[in-house]
């Protein structure tokens, strides 16, 4: 299998279009990674950063999806994916697997904390699962 180029990665952004329009409380990020500081003390759910929120549908390719989680691995160093239902979660954890067989040949291992987040979707409150994959260090 041959990994993907960050540049096929970019390209492949373009593929997940959000399959709902998201409205949620979001931590801004500083320098486009993770901000710890701005998470509540106590709080279990990993810090976040809009910039590298990927929304999964049911219909996402599990490969574009891992060039695209890799991609922004390399760049950024962590990555969020959101999914609404049974179908998007499942190509979600398909795609994390299939990352992380495209960064071992890097000497790259990953790590992913799954939480639930409330959304606001069309006015109604809906339960996504974020998914926050980091580096393993």
């Amino acid at each position: 299998m041959t990994p993907m180029t960050t540049d096929d990665a970019t390209d492949a952004y373009a593929a997940f279009e959000p399959e709902y329009d998201a409205q949620s409380t979001e931590v801004p990020a500083t320098s486009g990674h993770l901000d710890r500081q701005t998470q509540p003390w106590g709080t279990h759910d990993p810090p976040r950063s809009t910039d590298t929120i990927l929304k999964v549908r049911t219909s996402s390719r599990p490969s574009a999806l891992a060039g695209a989680i890799a991609g922004v691995i390399r760049q950024v160093g962590q990555a969020e994916l959101q999914a609404i239902g049974a179908g998007a979660i499942n190509q979600a954890v398909k795609a994390i697997a299939i990352a992380r067989s495209y960064l071992q040949e890097e000497g790259i291992d990953l790590w992913c904390v799954p939480a639930f987040i409330e959304l606001v979707i069309d006015g109604e409150e809906r339960t996504a699962l974020r998914l926050v994959i980091e580096v393993q260090r």
